[in-house]
């Protein structure tokens, strides 16, 4: 994969194929639409940057959620941690075409903003893996991206889901 056309094919068609995964890490390490925009780039770049490192031991979701996950990080240290917080400001994407009404879509763009706030309130750590297992990965790929063992991220799972349970608890009180 030396050559620039070679690693311009392969991001292209990473892209395309898992492109998706950009988002996600990007709106779960980011809370406002201009912070979502500018890690999304560098998510972007820094997996085009990885394309000549990719040695096809692993899939390429899995590689690719490493580099994301490791550059969000990476992005949100060098940034610092943003204080402003935005409960109701959310923009929800990707929502179907056919909305079953202004008032249930209220309902779900608040719900679904207050889910973000409650994964923002977790570690990194939690989120990242909350965030792995929400887009279907096994316990095996998951510890491929993390480098963990399996068992232990049965346990880190099991964990961050009750912390999350728990901020989600706050979150539905509030809302009644």
């Amino acid at each position: 994969m030396g050559t620039q056309p070679d690693t311009d094919a392969v991001f292209s068609a990473w892209l395309a194929e898992h492109g998706g995964i950009v988002e996600k890490v990007s709106r779960a390490y980011a809370r406002e639409e201009r912070e979502r925009a500018d890690l999304a780039r560098e998510l972007m770049f820094q997996i085009w940057l990885s394309v000549p490192r990719f040695a096809g031991t692993a899939k390429a979701a899995t590689w690719i959620y490493r580099v994301c996950l490791n550059s969000a990080l990476t992005w949100r240290r060098n940034t610092g941690r943003r204080e402003q917080r935005h409960a109701a400001g959310i923009a929800v994407e990707g929502l179907p075409a056919a909305s079953p009404g202004p008032a249930l879509m209220a309902e779900h763009n608040d719900l679904l903003g207050r889910m973000y706030e409650a994964l923002h309130a977790l570690r990194e750590f939690d989120r990242s893996l909350l965030l792995l297992q929400l887009d279907g990965l096994a316990y095996r790929d998951i510890a491929e991206v993390t480098g963990l063992t399996e068992n232990h991220v049965g346990v880190a799972l099991s964990r961050a889901r009750q912390r999350l349970a728990a901020q989600m608890k706050g979150v539905l009180n509030e809302l009644e």
